[in-house]
Order: C-alpha cells, then structure tokens, then sequence
C-alpha cells in the first residue's frame, strides 16, 4: 500500500543557455515525485515541461500543487500492484494534467519494479533494445560554435545526430544558418531542424524546399499545432522528413492527423501523453497508420529521461532515433549514478525500477521547497 508521497521542484541550472523559437532557458525545473509503500520501498518519478508556461499549459508549480491537492490524496491507501488500472482511476477523477500524472505514474512503475525485482521496461512489456541512439541540440546560435561542438561530439562518438532549433529568425537566416553546418559537417551527419510552430504554410514551403535542397533529414513542427491540414500538405508535397510534435498529445490527436493523410512521423512524449502507457498508445496509432516514430523529450532531467528510454526501449523500431538528452544539457544531476551515453546513443537501465537512486544531497542542494503527505 502506498503510505507517502513527496513532492520537489528542483532547479538545475543548463550548461548554456538553451535558445527555441519561444523562449531561451538557463534552468530547468522538475517536479520530483517519491511514492513510498508501507515496507519502506520507494519509486520516484520527475515531470518536466519547457519554460515554466511557454511550452504548454502546466508549469512546474501547477504540476507539483495538483499532485499535492488531488493525486496524492487519492492515492494514499492504495495497492501498486495494477499501475495502469490505477492510473485509469486517476483519469476518471480528475482532468487534464498530463505531465502531473505522467511523473506519478513513472513512480509507480518504479516502485513497483522495485518490489517484483524487474526493470520499468518489464512491466511495459520487455525491451527490444538496451541502448538507443539519441541527438544533441546545437544551440548556440552562432554558425562555427556550432559546427565546432558537433564535430567534437562526432570525434568522441558522443552524437552523430544534430538538431537546431530555428524559427526566431527570418527564414532566409535560419537555412543558412543550418545549410552552412550541413555542409561543413558532411553526409555521415544527420542535420534537422526544430521550428516550434513559428512559420505559416508559406514561410515552411520555401523553408522546407531549401533545407531539402540543403541536405537536411527532417523538419519538425514548422507550422501551428492544431493546423492539420499544413502539415498533411507539407509531408506529401517534400522527399525530406516532417515531424509532428506539439500537434499531437495522445492516442486521439494521433488517429486525427493519421485519418487526414499525414505522412510523416510523430514525437512520443511521456509528458504530453499523461504518462508511460499513454505514449506507447500514440506508437501503436502510428504503427498501424504507416507513420514513422521518434522518442522526444520534454527536457526532463534523468529520471524522467529514464522513463522514457524504458518505454521507448519496448519499441522495435524508432525510425527517427531518440532526444533523451536532457540531462546532458544540466549542470548537474540529482541521481547517484548517471545515464551511460556512449557510441553516439544511451543505455537503458536494466536493474529493478528505473535504474536509479536519488542523490539526497544533491536532490536538497536543488529543492526550492517540499511537501509530504
């Protein structure tokens, strides 16, 4: 039985600062989760979003304040033995609130890996691959900073896939800016491009054009969330990648765009689907759809990098690899053990749980505040 929960927000501060088209971060904040059960065990699990309410609609606050005030009293007494039937439960008592009730429901899959002795990606089926190829984000802005960084990454085997988030620039700039790197960077580099929804259907007509004349492989959400119809347009009309991401939320937005011809891939997110099971329900969407996948990231910290990776590690194919960098871009971490990023991928945690072991020291140097309940 569950007998506590606790809840942090933790601010890390970012190694530089991260530039998107809608705002630019030097610290990222995550809720941290603990859910203890009545012998003393626990899971831990994080939720994550982008620049407090720039992103979406839950910042770090509301999402600690809605575990406080309604998740965690509901769950206090009850068994982790059925995670999902449980998780069903919190989604008929209460609505909305995604990255909250992703970050509870990666807790009780930690816990309960933890008293059964399995990893998260048993309890999600079993994983297909223990080490998955993940992206760095070049961010500087600055065209030879970045070609600099990326061409040591490559050296170290560390990344070989780069993406760049643009759009807060003219169009005109922001592909010459990225052909520029392309070139310098050459064919055995992967190259895409992030635009946040920052260019009408014209604007990513001449974009895209550009950038496949340029080499690039993919182009994520150029065009405004809910306009379906753009990105069904722009996927059959170019040979170069499309990725939708804030267009699509869970299993529903998925069959929406799949049932209006959209061709390209889709962004899984933990977060933004309400958790582990959720996100593989886009996947399995998109897989009887034909529409490619690739693991995003909502640039949690490595709990909730964690999660994903069991989750995404269950998956036979992930045609556009992986983000799971978010921890890489903090500072520092808040687990004793760090994820292994090697041979331009990461690994998948095997041991009980998720695989890690929180850092109190480091999780106190970091909390801005703490409730127990």
């Amino acid at each position: 039985m569950i007998s506590q929960i606790q809840t942090y927000i933790v601010d890390i501060p970012t190694i530089r600062p991260h530039k998107l088209s809608m705002t630019s971060m030097a610290v990222q904040s995550m809720v941290i989760v603990r859910i203890t059960d009545d012998n003393g065990l626990e899971g831990i699990g994080e939720g994550t979003t982008i620049g407090g309410l720039a992103y979406g609609a839950e910042s770090p606050e509301s999402i600690k304040t809605n575990i406080d005030t309604y998740l965690a009293p509901y769950l206090i007494g009850q068994s982790v033995a059925s995670p999902k039937a449980l998780i069903n439960k919190l989604h008929l008592a209460f609505k909305g609130n995604p990255i909250a009730k992703s970050a509870v429901q990666t807790a009780l899959l930690d816990l309960l890996g933890k008293q059964l002795g399995v990893p998260v990606s048993t309890l999600l089926g079993g994983a297909c691959n223990n080490h998955l190829s993940c992206l760095w984000v070049l961010a500087s802005g600055n065209t030879e900073k970045d070609i600099e960084e990326a061409k040591g990454l490559v050296a170290e085997k560390r990344h070989i896939i780069f993406k760049l988030k643009i759009g807060s620039r003219s169009v005109r700039d922001d592909v010459a800016h990225v052909g520029k790197i392309k070139a310098a960077l050459g064919d055995d580099v992967s190259i895409r491009v992030d635009v946040n929804q920052a260019w009408s259907e014209p604007q990513a007509t001449y974009g895209m054009a550009a950038l496949q004349e340029a080499g690039i492989d993919l182009v994520e959400q150029p065009t405004p969330a809910k306009d379906f119809a753009s990105l069904v347009r722009l996927s059959k009309k170019f040979n170069i990648g499309i990725l939708a991401d804030e267009s699509i939320a869970d299993s529903t937005d998925t069959l929406l765009l799949a049932q209006q011809g959209f061709t390209g891939s889709v962004a899984l997110k933990i977060g933004k689907a309400g958790g582990l099971f959720a996100a593989l329900d886009v996947a399995a969407v998109c897989n009887a759809a034909g529409i490619g996948l690739y693991g995003g990231t909502l640039l949690e910290g490595t709990v909730g990098t964690t999660a994903a990776l069991h989750a995404w590690s269950t998956l036979p194919v992930i045609e556009f690899g992986t983000e799971m960098f978010g921890p890489l871009l903090q500072s520092d971490d808040i687990v004793k053990s760090p994820l292994n990023y090697h041979n331009f991928g990461v690994e998948v945690p095997t041991t009980a749980g998720l695989g890690l072991e929180i850092d109190e020291d480091k999780l106190r140097q970091y909390t801005l505040s703490l409730i127990h309940i």
